[in-house]
């Protein structure tokens, strides 16, 4: 018995569709946008944001940039986190940003070093949905979010393309349970995270006048990775700025942007 042609004809089209999976464009995007997503981790509900650039600006394939805030930013909103550092400057240029931002949001009181099952969970989801660079995928945060950022890039090491921390540090003598994870009983905690971390370039940013988070652990950090050979170890203090640092950095420093889009893993 012969087919009849529609049937046959919708069985061809489903497989072929099937087949190409992945490979289905998505329809460009005229403008960059910052879009609401939640994630469920060990029971939890966690709410993220992730900024999804305008397709002429990102291209076919994204870089992508993980962001982690600081203490002024925890809770559950999912909004907070938007509004502060590399937020702020993306709003400015929001149809120019090449590159997807992921924004997880660590819950009130917690530190992000609790919270790294859902940093990367957040950082895997949105690279999958818009179609990230994974060998371009950086990773930078302010204050607490600094100490994220070490903490995380040592959890994965190889995996990112670059860091930016920004007002950070490894250890935090007032705020311990802020410190790097893993490192307890080590010499140096420095020299061992420099060991670690030294073929991944780095670019660190700082305030002279800081007087949450010492600009010293800024100045030993990068001492560490010179000594350890780093590839590309980087650091700028603003003589002039506080603790908010992050300013100047995102805002007012437009060779961090053309250093950190030119990096590859």
């Amino acid at each position: 018995m012969r087919l009849p042609p529609f049937p046959y004809a919708t069985m061809l089209l489903a497989i072929v569709v099937l087949l190409l999976g992945g490979c289905v464009s998505t329809p460009p995007r005229a403008n960059g946008s910052f879009v609401e997503r939640s994630i469920d981790i060990a029971g939890n509900t966690h709410r993220y944001q992730v900024f999804v650039p305008a397709s002429a600006a990102g291209g076919h394939r994204p870089p992508v940039i993980v962001f982690l805030h600081g203490s002024g930013e925890r809770g559950s909103d999912g909004i907070k986190q938007t509004q502060v550092g590399i937020g702020r400057y993306i709003r400015a240029h929001q149809d120019s940003f090449p590159a997807i931002v992921v924004f997880p949001q660590a819950p009130d009181e917690s530190e992000w070093a609790g919270n790294a099952e859902m940093v990367f969970a957040t950082l895997d989801a949105a690279t999958r949905e818009f179609h990230g660079d994974p060998d371009r995928t950086t990773l930078t945060g302010l204050s607490m979010g600094g100490y994220g950022t070490w903490d995380m890039a040592l959890r994965a090491p190889g995996r990112f393309a670059a860091l930016v921390p920004v007002c950070g540090g490894v250890v935090h003598p007032r705020r311990p349970s802020m410190g790097v994870s893993g490192l307890d009983g080590v010499g140096d905690p420095y020299a061992t995270v420099a060991t670690r971390l030294k073929d991944t370039p780095v670019w660190q940013f700082h305030g002279a006048l800081d007087d949450v988070v010492s600009p010293d652990y800024s100045r030993q950090m990068d001492a560490a990775l010179k000594t350890a050979g780093a590839r590309d170890a980087r650091l700028t203090i603003f003589p002039d700025a506080d603790h908010n640092s992050w300013d100047p950095a995102y805002s007012q420093t437009p060779e961090l942007w053309t250093w950190l889009f030119a990096q590859k893993r």
